[in-house]
């Protein structure tokens, strides 16, 4: 429903010490303005540009509340310091606001305020987060109106469901242009409210609210008596509001209004009502933004839940069990503002006529006085925070999930038509079952509250059912309704006959003469007995009637006339000739159009109709013209005047005063007439029906224009989806041809011939180096390794794969080539990222000159030489198992003096110790540098090699290593030799 500002609620909780974290502790509440600022996706640039343009003494409290990884450090705090001179402090439970302070809300948290503290809770890890709705709900509470909400980029729609309380707490709003946005889905969705004050970039939202937090406006004056006069600013600002605007704010009570025209001085920067007074004279379209700021639409689904369970369990179901298949449930919902409440209640006859198996027709009349909010519910498109408001269950069953919006489903929409109505001054609605206006009436003045309680009451049909919001009350028709349910406002009719209507001008309350003293008593105890002999009479004498005005719009009923009046399907209009049944609407057409015309009264011929009934009448219809001042606009009154059927009165007329020729042109010109009148209305009726089905159709070109629009931004969506996708795919793209090329250049590098092969053993990737192995080709891959030959002496190979693939244990085997070549094969098992196995690596690395240098070595550990290898600067690098044992023999235990890795012709000092023979060292030395040079063939060398306990005599031979360099020593024990020659 639209609701009208609400009465100021006292902002904080009153004098406190506050003690943050990162400031000393203060003595007092914080009464300055509270900055709100909500930012998403792209939000950093924008927060960046704002802070770095706003002063550091404005007196103001500002909260950044983000959307936050709650799994990763943010880094805002210090970012944001470099843009701005205020401190920046992450908030923390508890914290008290301070003036010309940043704070932060932390990663993982939702923020709310409460007086002048922050309060933190842990975000649930289900369901959908919106934290600045959260916030500026809480906020637009405690602070009403020193609170104001900046929306900036973001996706989504967070922040629009916060953005309507915080508006009507009388908070000011202001939206990042979409245009300078990263992201412009929460800007787009706050503005397409309706309720932003101004829509600019960052820098220029700084100065805003700069301007709007050290701005002061002096208070209004009061507004006149009922009579006001022009001369006082309020009740001349009251007046444009009603002629240009279209509402008599005279009926709502003054507070309301007088706190709203506060606010748009506020933001207006206006010292004075006098001066606005002039602002608005000179500009409508403030007048139409100051109307629509005085009905605000704060509702929402499911609004106060126990109440709707009340309705659900007490109300709802009594209703349907009362009708039937063909007679349809009538339901009014007034002041439904952006439909919410009205789709709520919908839903529960949806459910209760599942519950009970039983579907009676039903019909849902949403009237408001706010065209814009008309047209916002009619399209059933709401944010996504509607989700903290409807069940999981309801969500799926009822709505569309379309991009960040929920789209009422057709079935619950068919049932609801919605209308621009003024409870106060057009015609109620009837026969309603049921009739909501909850949190509306409290905004009007007594009288006015009186006025549409009245005819909600006449809108009711017999026992049917009336709910008010909380704080709302029957008054003086508190004896014509049952209570069902004090706490939630739930009322049942118990009259039996419908009450008379004010009959005074539309919005005019009409005045009563005041009476005093015991007539008074008298005439207050008498009224009910008044009221009912006056309506026996009206039901008794008066015809029925219908008043209607220049523009054939029905402004009251009289009578018994809803027998003659239809409402039809679709969107409902007041226009008589099309409420009107039967031939009486084009009777009543001409009539009207010649009376608006000439200022007369008329009456039609006497006509034979149908009622809604289907009874058959004979009636005249006379038209009226009626003047509510001398100078006033005129009204029309079609009165309904039943006559008998014809006969008796044509049988009065003499027909021998009339000739038969006369007579029979007459009968002839009368049932042309008749045809003609016939034909005339079958056009009429198949107009309207060409009319209705191309109103149909333009309804349906509209709902599928709303879809396609629907279905282009989830495209859109998706699109920027799958860019996204296709950017990390290339950059994953780029890593694997990267990671390809060094596989490759590897493999190229080591030359080892390399194959992969899966579980199945077929073959999935080879090196080049494999192809001299196997019989295999590039074309190859994808098929069986047991389909090839090889040049392995390996028939084990294909079981050996199974055992590795099969136990992940690697295995390796010293194989022979066809060719002579020794081979070693190493099969490792294939493992993935999750350690299981998908196949198998075979590498082969030619071991054959390992061979050959073991088989050398084999052949030198064979002789009892000592024999050892030299490269070309005489460094030892092989010796045998002779010199290893003479060497550990004779001291050398480790071989550090003459083992491989150690020069020889260093240590040739150590061959001879014999003081006879000081020179075969050096000798030796000698012989074996000029082999290695190349200078001499080779070296012999006789030496003495004596221990202390025996003499010893050997040979030393040096000759070079053919085509390789280096040279082979061999030492020979001669010392049977020597002992053997003759002295």
């Amino acid at each position: 429903m639209t609701e009208k500002p609400s009465t100021d609620a006292a902002a904080g909780s009153g004098p406190h010490a506050s003690t943050p974290a990162s400031a000393t502790q203060s003595s007092a509440a914080f009464r300055g303005y509270v900055v709100a600022i909500g930012a998403s996706a792209g939000g950093l640039d924008a927060l960046e540009r704002l802070f770095s343009e706003l002063p550091s003494a404005s007196g103001a409290a500002y909260v950044v509340i983000q959307h936050l990884s709650p799994d990763h450090k943010s880094m805002m705090d210090n970012l944001l310091a470099r843009h701005t001179a205020m401190p920046v402090t992450v908030a923390e439970n508890g914290m008290s606001l301070l003036p010309d302070h940043v704070f932060l809300i932390p990663p993982g948290k939702n923020m709310t305020i409460a007086g002048d503290r922050l309060q933190l809770v842990p975000k649930s890890p289900h369901g959908l987060s919106l934290p600045i709705d959260l916030f500026f709900q809480s906020l637009s509470a405690e602070v009403s109106e020193r609170a104001v909400g900046i929306i900036l980029s973001g996706t989504g729609s967070d922040g629009t469901r916060g953005a309507v309380a915080l508006n009507n707490a009388g908070g000011f709003l202001l939206a990042q242009d979409p245009e300078s946005a990263k992201f412009d889905g929460m800007p787009r969705s706050v503005i397409a409210t309706g309720l932003v004050d101004e829509v600019m970039p960052p820098e220029a939202i700084a100065a805003r609210v700069t301007g709007h937090v050290t701005n002061h406006v002096k208070p209004s004056a009061k507004v006149a008596g009922s009579g006001g006069q022009q001369a006082n600013p309020l009740e001349g600002i009251l007046a444009l509001l009603h002629e240009v605007g279209g509402v008599n704010f005279r009926d709502y009570k003054v507070a309301t209004v007088q706190r709203r025209i506060e606010r748009r001085m506020q933001l207006r920067h206006v010292a004075d009502i006098e001066n606005y007074l002039h602002l608005l004279r000179s500009d409508n379209s403030e007048v139409s933004t100051l109307r629509r700021d005085a009905l605000i639409p704060v509702t929402s689904f499911f609004r106060d839940s126990k109440t709707f369970e009340a309705l659900a369990d007490r109300v709802i179901p009594e209703i349907v069990a009362a009708h039937s298949e063909h007679e349809p449930v009538r339901v009014w919902i007034a002041g439904c503002s952006t439909g919410e409440e009205a789709y709520s209640i919908t839903i529960l006859f949806l459910e209760a006529f599942d519950r009970l198996r039983r579907w009676p027709q039903l019909k849902v009349f949403a009237t408001d006085v706010e065209q814009q909010y008309i047209d916002i519910a009619s399209a059933g498109v709401y944010s996504e925070g509607i989700a903290n408001e409807v069940s999981e269950e309801r969500l799926e069953r009822f709505f569309e999930h379309r991009g960040n919006q929920f789209v009422l489903r057709a079935p619950v929409r068919q049932h609801i038509v919605f209308a621009r109505h003024n409870v106060l001054e057009d015609p109620p609605f009837t026969r309603m079952d049921l009739v909501s206006c909850r949190n509306t009436l409290i905004y009007f003045n007594a009288r006015a509250q009186e006025r549409a309680l009245g005819r909600f009451q006449y809108a009711l049909r017999k026992q049917s059912y009336l709910l008010l919001g909380s704080s709302e009350s029957l008054g003086a028709l508190d004896d014509n309704f049952r209570c069902l349910d004090s706490k939630h406002k739930l009322f049942q009719l118990r009259r039996t006959a419908p009450p008379p209507l004010d009959l005074g001008a539309p919005g005019t309350p009409r005045e009563r003469p005041k009476r005093t003293g015991r007539a008074a008593v008298g005439a207050n105890r008498e009224s009910p007995l008044i009221e009912a002999a006056r309506s026996a009479l009206q039901a008794e004498y008066q015809p029925p009637a219908l008043l209607v005005n220049r523009e054939r719009e029905l402004l009251h009923v009289f009578g018994n006339a809803q027998r003659f009046l239809q409402i039809p399907e679709g969107s409902t209009a007041w226009e008589i000739t099309r409420l009107l049944t039967g031939r009486l609407s084009s009777i009543a057409a001409a009539l009207l159009h010649k009376a608006v015309k000439e200022g007369v009264a008329l009456r039609s011929d006497r006509v034979t109709v149908a009622d809604r009934d289907g009874t058959t009448v004979t009636l005249h219809l006379c038209v009226n013209p009626v003047k509510s001042e001398p100078d006033g606009d005129a009204f029309f009154l079609l009165v309904v005047e039943e006559t008998e059927a014809a006969g008796s009165a044509h049988q009065l007329v003499d027909s021998g005063d009339l000739d038969a020729a006369a007579n029979e042109r007459i009968q002839a010109l009368e049932r042309d007439l008749e045809a003609t009148r016939d034909s005339l209305q079958a056009t009429i009726e198949e107009l309207e029906t060409s009319n209705e089905e191309l109103q149909a159709t333009n309804e349906e070109l509209m709902a599928s224009n709303e879809e396609l629009q629907s279905t282009n931004e989830e495209l859109q969506s998706v699109n920027e989806e799958l860019y996204t996708v296709n950017a990390e795919n290339q950059e994953k793209i780029d890593i694997l041809n990267r990671l390809n090329a060094d596989l490759d250049n590897m493999t190229r590098a080591a030359m080892i011939p390399t194959l992969f092969v899966d579980v199945a053993l077929t073959i999935t990737r080879f090196t080049a180096e494999a192809q001299a192995l196997f019989s295999i080709r590039e074309g190859d891959i994808g098929r069986p390794l047991a389909d090839f030959s090889h040049s392995l002496d390996y028939p084990e190979l294909l079981e050996d794969l199974r055992q590795v693939i099969a136990t992940a244990q690697l295995t390796s085997r010293e194989v022979r080539a066809r060719d002579g070549q020794w081979l070693l094969v190493r099969i490792h098992p294939y493992l993935e990222e999750a350690r299981t196995i998908s196949g198998a690596v075979i590498t082969i690395i030619d071991t054959t000159q390992l061979k050959d240098a073991q088989r050398l070595q084999g052949t030198l550990d064979s002789l009892s030489e000592h024999i050892a290898v030299l490269d070309g600067e005489g460094t030892i690098t092989m010796v045998n198992d002779a010199w290893r044992n003479f060497a550990r023999a004779n001291g050398d235990r480790d071989l550090k003096a003459t083992g491989p890795g150690m020069n020889y012709l260093e240590a040739c000092a150590c061959l001879g110790n014999d003081s006879d023979d000081d020179n075969s060292a050096g000798e030796a030395r000698a012989g074996i540098a000029a082999v290695l040079d190349e200078q001499r063939d080779s070296f012999t060398l006789r030496y003495p090699c004596h221990s202390p306990t025996e003499r010893r005599w050997f040979v030393m031979h040096a000759a070079p290593v053919k085509g390789g360099g280096g040279a082979v020593v061999s030492h020979i024990d001669i010392t049977h030799w020597v002992e053997e020659e003759p002295p």
